[in-house]
């Protein structure tokens, strides 16, 4: 376990530095998100997830959707570092003609399973991805990763009851529960403490972490494979803007882009 939580660590740092130098270039992107995703996204990638990147299509593939798509560097980050495509296809985030929309688009992006970005709507989608793995007969997983906020929304919670409906046991769903959305705070727009006992309440199996600790998010998703008959909800406690100081817990970086000065202090700071 602790060459794992290691490498992932390596991978997380390396996902936030690329992320960051996308949107420093695009002048256009949300930092805050994915710098706080950036753990989970290292341990699915680079341990949990069985993939091929030289066969994004393979029909055995583990499968991830990211439901706060507005957060795709850190994916794009992941999907690059793993071998889907070049690194250099980095530095056209944003940028007319890219396959690195501000929104993930699964026709231009090799490794994406889905197109995201209207919220709410990853969990249905991972959903029915898991209904139709199990029909056929197979053994691959699915993986979701939603915000905080976008529980606000109501399909959130009928996708929930459906996938306990039918024990999707295939299905881990993850909040990147950061406490800060667009606007303001979570307990502001509306309150998102009981995250975890609503879906206890749908019946789903719940475990609570540290989103930022690798060995906790490890054992979490270990975890979650040993119960076949119950879907599975990771609360990840994170913090906004993780690993840069003056982003951290700071709703205005949600989607603003970093001048030159405050590139270099980010760079800086996370590359210490």
């Amino acid at each position: 376990m602790r060459q794992r939580v290691a490498n992932v660590e390596k991978m997380a740092r390396i996902i936030r530095q690329e992320a960051i130098k996308m949107i420093y270039k695009a002048q256009s992107g949300h930092p805050g998100g994915s710098l706080s995703e950036a753990d989970i996204l290292a341990c699915l990638y680079f341990d949990q997830m069985n993939v091929r990147p030289e066969d994004p299509h393979w029909d055995e593939r583990d499968r991830f959707v990211l439901s706060k798509g507005h957060a795709c560097p850190g994916l794009y980050a992941s999907l690059a570092l793993r071998g889907f495509f070049g690194m250099e296809q980095l530095n056209t985030l944003r940028q007319f003609g890219s396959i690195l929309q501000g929104h993930p688009v699964m026709q231009k992006v090799p490794g994406l399973d889905m197109t995201t970005g209207s919220l709410g709507q990853g969990l249905s989608v991972a959903c029915g991805m898991a209904i139709g793995l199990r029909r056929r007969g197979n053994d691959a997983r699915v993986y979701t990763l939603l915000g905080d906020g976008e529980c606000d929304e109501g399909q959130v919670w009928e996708a929930a009851m459906t996938a306990s409906k039918y024990g999707l046991g295939n299905l881990c769903a993850i909040v990147d529960h950061n406490g800060l959305q667009n606007d303001s705070t979570t307990c502001v727009i509306q309150p998102q403490e009981n995250i975890a006992e609503r879906f206890e309440c749908f019946g789903w199996r719940v475990t609570r972490i540290d989103g930022h600790d690798a060995w906790q998010i490890l054992n979490a998703l270990d975890e979650a494979k040993r119960h076949p008959g119950q879907p599975t909800l990771i609360l990840a406690r994170t913090v906004k803007g993780k690993g840069v100081s003056y982003m951290e817990n700071v709703v205005a970086w949600h989607g603003t882009a970093p001048n030159e000065a405050q590139f270099e202090i980010a760079m800086q700071e996370l590359e210490g």
